[in-house]
């Protein structure tokens, strides 16, 4: 009788660790994007989140953590001091990886985070509202320098902000004044907050036949606007794209990465993912891991050049 109890007391020992290692995901799974909802990075990573659910049957949602002005990195930081465990994923534009470590925010110094992928390159644009007495860049620099021309933008730090500086130094001018705002739209110019702003055209589709836009950011035009030149048309020295990807905590397991990266793979290559894409000219793809630390250094040179052209 001593024995079978030992033999019992023995087998619940060896079980116990089993037990104690759940396998993920056993609870509710967080996406932080660092940005209001609405936009492109947020309506596909609710695409994932639902996929996510769907799959392992664990509850996911994404949770919106705008920075007020200061841009993606707040939102960031909270990822980073999260447990790295998987069950808080950042969707984050370049700049958190690129930038973020340089601008004195603690959490984000070092790099906290690898990127499990790439999935979208935003259609960002410049633009001005309809009645602005100039249609593209060039018109533009000519008023800057007799007016007052106000830019609004999502944080200062941030590469199409860098780009949209640059360019205007390029072609001799200068904003006589510029803001951060967390969402630009339709009514940031018909309100007049701004008179120009880079955003994304996600974000004016509603009005896009009552503004004007400049240029694009990026190396590609965007097929929606197709004469809409882009800025490394106008000036070759900047070339740089905004785009967003997935990332978590450098201590977190593989096999949850892999998890994570399974769903999110096939979702933004999914028929309702690429539909969006034709919608709004964004690109959506998947860039594995290993590519995408490969473009943040690449990112991080061109930004680097961009600085250099601003001094």
């Amino acid at each position: 009788m001593k024995k079978i109890l030992s033999l019992g007391v023995l087998l619940a020992a060896v079980a116990m660790p089993i037990a104690a290692h759940a396998e993920y995901p056993e609870k509710p799974v967080e996406f932080v994007v660092p940005f209001p909802p609405g936009d492109l990075e947020d309506v596909l990573t609710r695409m994932i989140a639902e996929d996510f659910q769907t799959k392992y049957g664990s509850p996911a949602a994404v949770v919106n953590k705008p920075g007020g002005g200061g841009g993606p990195f707040p939102g960031a930081a909270s990822v980073a001091t999260a447990p790295a465990d998987g069950y808080t994923i950042g969707s984050f534009v370049v700049d958190v990886p690129t930038v973020g470590p340089l601008i004195g925010i603690p959490e984000l110094d070092p790099n906290p985070f690898e990127p499990l992928g790439i999935f979208l390159t935003y259609p960002f644009v410049i633009v001005a509202g309809e009645n602005a007495p100039y249609s593209d860049i060039d018109g533009l620099a000519v008023h800057a320098k007799n007016n007052d021309v106000a830019l609004g933008h999502f944080g200062a730090p941030m590469p199409p902000t860098q780009v949209t500086f640059a360019l205007a130094k390029a072609k001799g001018f200068s904003f006589s004044s510029e803001a951060a705002f967390d969402a630009l739209d339709c009514n940031s110019l018909a309100s007049g907050d701004v008179d120009v702003m880079n955003t994304t055209l996600q974000l004016v589709l509603p009005c896009l036949d009552k503004i004007k836009i400049l240029a694009s950011i990026g190396n590609k035009r965007i097929p929606l606007t197709p004469d809409t030149p882009t800025v490394a048309e106008l000036v070759p020295e900047i070339p740089l794209a905004l785009w967003n990807g997935l990332f978590v905590h450098k201590d977190t397991p593989q096999d949850v990465r892999e998890k994570i990266i399974a769903v999110a793979k096939e979702t933004v290559l999914s028929e309702r993912a690429q539909k969006l894409a034709t919608e709004t000219g964004a690109q959506v793809y998947w860039q594995d891991a290993d590519a995408s630390t490969v473009q943040i250094e690449a990112d991080i040179k061109a930004q680097g050049a961009v600085a250099d052209l601003l001094k």
